[in-house]
């Protein structure tokens, strides 16, 4: 996902010479080719986020177009003040990187995980926050990023995430996706849980559920009015991701849902509010521990409904 990403982007700063590119000491070998573009216009800041923020802040108000990559928890938790007051206050044009949304980083512990950072972000005014669902949703972002003229925090997943969509899609930043359509329930995936998601629908199929999946990559802005679609035509309405279920895309939908008056059964799965601690191990192993296998996804809703 964020290779794709990134070799999308080389293309276009080869032809744009306002797009500056600056890390925090990581994802050098994504850079090593655009660095050679222009090494005027690659910046290591070093370990060093928060200066990162403020020199992306200048670099935008001199009318640069400005990307910053991290780690999710070092690029959005430890800088959240130069954020909040650098790019948000002053709603700058830069794009924040998110590397290992979710449990992606699993053997690294908690320090590495990113959990909470969909609820952080989208708390910020003037903040965009996307989390494409494959590696299509990547290259079609990675376009639409270039003309988008606000802050905005994308949220990667793995660089492993099997693509799903198999037809062409238009992708627009704060719309979602109706990747199938069913007339029984609706599953609403983001990020990393778009292709657990998949395969969780496919189960249900089998048992006799006819299942529309729905690619919300745009946490903020939610697409409203998709919501509001669901809700006039789905007895059952499931969010999924790879989130705490506090504040992410399940209480996004909620919020939307509330005001409505739906009446029907409407559920969020995710990492309940709590850390990994104990457990330790890969992404994997601690998505069974949180119940996000496609398996376990797919008994959780087989008993609501």
């Amino acid at each position: 996902m964020r290779k794709v990403f990134f070799q999308t982007l080389q293309e276009i700063v080869k032809k744009d010479s306002s797009i500056f590119l600056l890390t925090g000491d990581l994802g050098v070998k994504f850079f090593y080719d655009l660095k050679n573009i222009d090494p005027k216009r690659f910046i290591n800041v070093g370990v060093a986020e928060a200066n990162m923020i403020d020199i992306a802040a200048g670099l935008s108000m001199s009318g640069k177009n400005v990307y910053c990559y991290s780690i999710i928890p070092f690029l959005v938790m430890k800088t959240f003040e130069q954020i909040r007051i650098d790019l948000c206050y002053n709603n700058l044009n830069v794009k924040l990187l998110g590397a290992g949304g979710g449990l992606v980083y699993g053997v690294e512990g908690i320090t590495h995980h990113a959990i909470e950072d969909i609820a952080v972000m989208r708390s910020l005014p003037n903040m965009t926050v996307v989390a494409p669902g494959d590696a299509r949703e990547a290259e079609a972002l990675a376009k639409a990023s270039v003309f988008y003229p606000s802050p905005l925090y994308i949220r990667f997943g793995r660089d492993s995430d099997p693509v799903i969509h198999e037809k062409e899609f238009e992708f627009e930043i704060g719309k979602g996706i109706v990747v199938k359509e069913g007339k029984d329930i609706c599953l609403i995936a983001t990020g990393t849980m778009l292709y657990l998601a998949k395969i969780a629908s496919d189960i249900l199929e089998k048992q006799g559920l006819n299942v529309t999946l729905i690619s919300m990559h745009t946490i903020k802005p939610l697409d409203t009015e998709l919501i509001e679609n669901c809700a006039k035509n789905y007895k059952a309405i499931f969010t999924l991701e790879e989130h705490n279920i506090i504040g992410g895309l399940g209480s996004a939908v909620a919020e939307v849902i509330s005001e409505l008056n739906y009446g029907k059964l409407f559920q969020r799965i995710g990492i309940p509010d709590k850390y990994s601690f104990p457990n330790v191990g890969g992404p994997d192993y601690l998505r069974e521990k949180f119940g996000l296998t496609p398996e376990i996804i797919a008994n959780t809703i087989l008993k609501k409904v």
